[in-house]
């Protein structure tokens, strides 16, 4: 059995899409660029921002920096909060703490709104870290994230992890970092997304979830 779960936040535990894509816009319209629906910014969903500014809108280092900075004059105060927790997620998180399943967070978001976003919600408390990015930009890439996850928690590297997530960028962090992965298709990423970065296990639903960590 597995006996530490690495969770994603977005697209995994909460569904952000209205509060991402509303910041996203908010930025990109400093720059004077009109997007035609929030559908079209479900993209920024999942990577780290200031890569997603670079590819998606071709911006410099400084643009994207500046396209961060914008980003968070919307999200932190309002976007944050627009945001939903997805059937069945808690019921997943309180059976696995039953079987004494170690759980953290491993997330591309900044670690300080990670952290206000599970209070909010009420599923702080089954997670024994919540680890994600710093404002800076400084632990970006999910494999990082993971592998910062695993010092804090298991430096012996004694426990069996495995990370859940909805899109590939976290099913390559876990490649990356030699351990197991669940790809949830209840998100942003597809089946064949999540099947062709890797993953271990694909789960349809938070209960078949909680049904391939308890078998393994």
């Amino acid at each position: 059995m597995y006996n530490l779960c690495l969770f994603d936040l977005d697209g995994t535990l909460t569904d952000p899409k209205v509060g991402i894509t509303k910041s996203v816009k908010h930025a990109l319209a400093h720059f004077g660029i009109e997007v035609p629906s929030l559908d079209a910014l479900e993209k920024f969903i999942g990577p780290p921002l200031r890569d997603s500014f670079r590819e998606f809108y071709g911006f410099t280092p400084e643009e994207a920096e500046l396209a961060v900075a914008k980003y968070r004059e919307y999200f932190p105060t309002k976007g944050i909060f627009e945001n939903e927790l997805y059937p069945g997620i808690m019921e997943t998180l309180a059976k696995l703490q039953a079987h004494n399943i170690t759980m953290a967070m491993a997330t591309s978001k900044p670690t300080i709104y990670a952290e206000i976003i599970a209070e909010h919600f009420g599923f702080k408390r089954y997670f024994t870290a919540i680890i994600g990015s710093e404002l800076d930009g400084r632990r970006g890439k999910k494999s990082e994230v993971i592998e910062y996850v695993l010092e804090t928690l298991d430096p012996k590297r004694q426990m069996k992890p495995i990370m859940i997530g909805d899109r590939n960028y976290d099913i390559i962090g876990a490649n990356e970092t030699a351990i197991s992965s669940i790809g949830v298709t209840w998100g942003y990423g597809s089946q064949a997304e999540l099947a062709a970065a890797g993953a271990t296990f694909i789960a349809g639903s938070p209960g078949e979830l909680s049904e391939i960590i308890l078998r393994q």
